[in-house]
């Protein structure tokens, strides 16, 4: 992890550093990798859509397209990731649940061979409570947003 003092950031973390930090895997983990971090403020996680994935078998054979809902767990998972670069070390692990999901809107489909770019920003924390407002987006067109709540659990 490359974190810059002076201005609270944090560069790039990959996919390896990302599975240290929250404890999601295949086929549920969404996002590969997490750039531009300011701890404590956003972050832009990625998400490469391939073929490949699960969901597409029968999310349409006809015409695959990446379920909405994925979208906004990509979102979930990269706030995860943020607060737990925000709180350190001790916030490796802990489970994360949603409380609320709100103003969800889907705008386009996202399509295999897509990239997609995950803008999670803070609104407020307030414990262990924190809210978010997230945009997806594919070649910086929005394809999906939400303002979503979650709240972060001791248990392992």
């Amino acid at each position: 992890m490359d974190v810059t003092a002076e201005n609270n950031k944090v560069t790039d973390l990959d996919i390896m550093r990302i599975m240290q930090m929250i404890p999601h895997r295949y086929p549920m983990l969404m996002i590969e990798r997490v750039v531009d971090i300011v701890l404590g403020e956003s972050a832009v996680g990625i998400k490469n859509v391939s073929i490949n994935e699960p969901f597409f078998a029968g999310h349409f054979p006809s015409r695959p397209v990446m379920p909405g809902v994925l979208l906004i767990e990509a979102m979930a998972q990269t706030a995860a990731v943020l607060v737990v670069s925000t709180l350190g070390p001790e916030a490796e692990g802990k489970l994360v649940y949603f409380m609320t999901i709100d103003e969800a809107r889907f705008r386009k489909p996202v399509t295999p061979g897509d990239t997609v770019h995950i803008h999670v920003t803070k609104q407020r924390n307030r414990g262990n409570v924190w809210k978010f407002k997230g945009e997806a987006k594919v070649n910086n067109v929005l394809v999906a947003e939400a303002i979503y709540s979650a709240m972060i659990l001791d248990e392992k």
